[in-house]
């Protein structure tokens, strides 16, 4: 008991109020509802419905980032990993989605655009009725972000308007987004952000990539070609800060697609029978389905703890790679044994097991592959 105090003092688990409980049972409602029965039919489709994204804005699951003083619920870093969790379980390419759109883009308008730009597009992106996407990858630019060549030249006559020239890839929501968030480099100064509106003759798509896994999600190559833009005035570090809560949210995808595994093949192991026997009675099935569970709950421990770190104003660096690391590496184990488990039905659609071992290998890549969460957490402990 007194273990079970000192850990709940100490916010390593930090405990949901009232309030928040109610919500996220809101949103697992909402995912039973509306997310987890249409998986399968995303997928075949490669692509989300259009009216997700007001549905979503009106479930508060586009709010996760807007604090009190911008006109939202202000909730807890808990709240938002916990829905993204949740979502996961009920479809990782829409959880994929609305924790880089929160985490990063609406994020983005709360903590770095002027009044001005808020005025005009944060109401909306709340909504769902402004779809955002969040451009920092290019073709010669990913783990190492510094490599970026899009260019921004300011506008003559517009103050805070710039053109953009260069490429991006990979960008998740890309090819659906009304606005993206771009990092551009202002001329032969340093890297910043700017507010990119796609209908405009200087956004174009390039091509459609299509992944192994999370099928459903929108991810693009483009072109910018005198394209015009709005600056938003902060630093390249400011804005790319930004991730180290946005990876708390892609472990959160992580521990939802691992859990969901988890419970699946548990279910499974229980009523398959071979030789007589239930799965989940053979020893080699019993110490994947250990193996699993301690997977889930050791990435839960360092989802949260990273979770309260960030409520209280404490450095995340270390933790929040160490939370995606961790949970990322997690959720491959888990979908891995949970293909085992359901042997040949499990690299079949008979199962939703193969589609979570696909849609888990993105958590180790996006938002910093797993090299580079080591090399993060390395540097801070040698620094």
């Amino acid at each position: 008991m007194s273990m079970v105090m000192t850990m709940e003092s100490d916010a390593l688990v930090p405990s949901l109020t009232s309030v928040e409980a109610e919500f996220l049972g809101k949103v697992q409602e909402f995912v039973a509802r509306e997310v987890a029965p249409f998986t399968r039919d995303w997928e075949d489709a490669t692509a989300f419905p259009d009216d997700i994204w007001p549905k979503l804005g009106a479930a508060g699951l586009l709010d996760l980032a807007v604090t009190k003083d911008h006109g939202g619920p202000g909730w807890s870093c808990r709240v938002y990993v916990d829905c993204i969790r949740l979502l996961a379980k009920g479809d990782p390419a829409l959880a994929m989605n609305v924790a880089a759109i929160n985490g990063l883009c609406i994020g983005h308008l709360v903590h770095f655009s002027t009044p001005e730009q808020q005025a005009k597009y944060l109401e909306g992106a709340r909504k769902g009725q402004i779809r955002m996407a969040w451009g920092l990858t290019e073709p010669d630019a990913g783990s190492d972000a510094r490599r970026v060549k899009t260019v921004a030249t300011p506008l003559d006559g517009e103050p805070g308007y710039v053109r953009l020239d260069g490429e991006k890839m990979f960008i998740t929501n890309g090819g659906r987004a009304d606005l993206i968030v771009v990092m551009a480099r202002m001329g032969e100064g340093g890297l910043s952000a700017f507010l990119m509106e796609t209908d405009q003759p200087g956004f174009q798509i390039v091509e459609r990539i299509h992944t192994v896994g999370v099928k459903a999600s929108n991810t693009v190559r483009f072109k910018l070609d005198n394209a015009r833009a709005w600056h938003t005035p902060c630093t390249f570090d400011q804005a790319i800060g930004l991730l180290y809560r946005g990876r708390l949210g892609i472990a959160g995808m992580a521990v939802g697609i691992a859990e969901k595994a988890t419970e699946i093949t548990t279910e499974y192991s229980k009523t398959r029978e071979q030789f007589n026997r239930r799965l989940c009675d053979m020893q080699s099935v019993q110490n994947m389905l250990a193996d699993n569970a301690t997977d889930v709950e050791a990435a839960k421990l360092l989802l949260y703890r990273g979770a309260a770190m960030y409520d209280r104003g404490d450095n995340v660096v270390s933790i929040s790679s160490m939370a995606k690391l961790f949970s990322s590496e997690a959720a491959n184990r888990c979908t891995n044994n949970a293909v085992q488990i359901h042997g040949g039905r499990g690299m079949t659609r008979m199962s939703l097991a193969e589609k979570l071992w696909r849609d888990a290998k993105l958590t180790e890549i996006g938002e910093g592959c797993s090299e580079i969460q080591r090399m993060v957490i390395a540097k801070q402990m040698t620094k």
